[in-house]
């Protein structure tokens, strides 16, 4: 199925996002992610969703021996050949619910702001137990189930169009959403908080660290960033193989 990235309009609405063009300095949660990041030196990485290859080249930048870095847009894999290319990064188009990992593979399996688009989680954390070495890790970040429950991924407004607070609703009804984003409908999936540890605890993990990321200082200035402190956006876990499931 075509990812909705490789829509053109969407695509170049998308590349004008803050962290679009200034990387992992426009992330929020990147000053969160990487105080959770294990030493990639000499590690071998998979990493999906890569988009535009920030959180790669960063590896190769920490001395990881290899990536494979997946996505399902050939939009984002373009500007991530373009933008951080390394010899060290294997680029692969892809849907992460079908490919092959492997067995034992790797030390590291990243994703940034992936896992709400994925329909079947529990099948997917089970592939990523399988590929990682024992004692590797999976750390990755996704859309606050707090944010993804009602939703429209909206504000509540009042009569003169200002906000009154954020919506919390059917948070217990798990499954697909069609939301809004960037003014484009798109397809994700919400779960709970409870699913999204308990697939890790069940499937051979343990889990190490779990965050709720604020926006960095360096950030608040920006007017898309005002309102963030109001609400949880996103969720950050690590977790460790600790057997084989």
């Amino acid at each position: 199925m075509k990812s909705p990235y490789d829509d053109s309009s969407f695509f170049s609405a998308y590349s004008s996002m803050t962290r679009s063009r200034l990387g992992l300095d426009g992330a929020g949660e990147w000053e969160t992610v990487r105080s959770l990041m294990p030493d990639a030196a000499g590690m071998s990485i998979l990493d999906l969703g890569c988009g535009f290859g920030w959180h790669a080249a960063w590896f190769c930048r920490q001395g990881a021996a290899r990536i494979r870095a997946v996505d399902s847009s050939v939009s984002m894999l373009e500007k991530a050949r373009l933008f951080n290319n390394d010899e060290r990064i294997s680029y692969e188009e892809g849907d992460i619910e079908s490919l092959d990992f492997g067995i034992m593979q790797y030390d590291l399996v990243f994703s940034s702001l992936v896992f709400h688009y994925v329909r079947d989680y529990s099948t997917l954390i089970r592939k990523i137990q399988s590929c990682l070495k024992p004692g590797g890790c999976l750390l990755f970040s996704l859309e606050h189930p707090a944010f993804t429950a009602e939703g429209s991924e909206d504000w509540c407004y009042d009569e003169n169009g200002c906000i009154k607070h954020f919506p919390l609703d059917n948070y217990f009804r798990e499954g697909e959403r069609m939301t809004g984003f960037l003014g484009f409908p798109v397809r994700k999936y919400h779960r709970t908080l409870t699913t999204y540890l308990s697939v890790l605890l069940d499937s051979g993990f343990a889990v190490t660290a779990v965050r709720e990321p604020e926006v960095p200082e360096h950030l608040k200035g920006l007017e898309e960033m005002k309102n963030e402190w109001r609400r949880p956006m996103m969720l950050v876990i690590r977790a460790e193989k600790i057997h084989t499931a």
